[in-house]
């Protein structure tokens, strides 16, 4: 039988609007892959330990809050600190496109920005780990 997809999906900081993050939780769950939700005002730490306890394929980051150019490097930098830098960390949020440029220049794998279709984020899942 083939390991479920395993993806944690985390709210760091004070980012206090988790509806979008619920919502694609939702359809990846509907969408066949292991859900874990951290819940609002996380910590990195508290983001990445859980990822390596779950032992998650994915990281995913939902970022309203403008404070991304700040999480993402240190989710990124957490990761190869515990020796977990096969957890791919993608995100979501309101993140102006010369950001996500520098983003991904920083090893995160994708940003989705609002309105993505969820049907997007599952067929790119997918082609990143089958």
């Amino acid at each position: 039988m083939e390991k479920k997809i395993r993806i944690l999906i985390g709210k760091p900081g004070l980012d206090g609007h988790d509806r979008g993050a619920k919502v694609i939780a939702a359809a990846l769950r509907d969408a066949g892959f292991e859900v874990i939700y951290t819940g609002l005002h996380q910590l990195s730490e508290s983001i990445v330990e859980a990822a390596i306890q779950e032992d998650v394929d994915i990281i995913g980051l939902s970022i309203l809050s403008g404070a991304h150019m700040t999480i993402f490097p240190k989710i990124i930098d957490l990761l190869k600190q515990k020796n977990a830098e096969h957890i791919i960390v993608i995100g979501g949020g309101i993140i102006p496109e010369e950001d996500i440029k520098k983003l991904i220049q920083m090893g995160v794998k994708r940003i989705f920005t609002p309105g993505a279709p969820t049907n997007e984020i599952v067929d790119y899942i997918n082609s990143i780990i089958h």
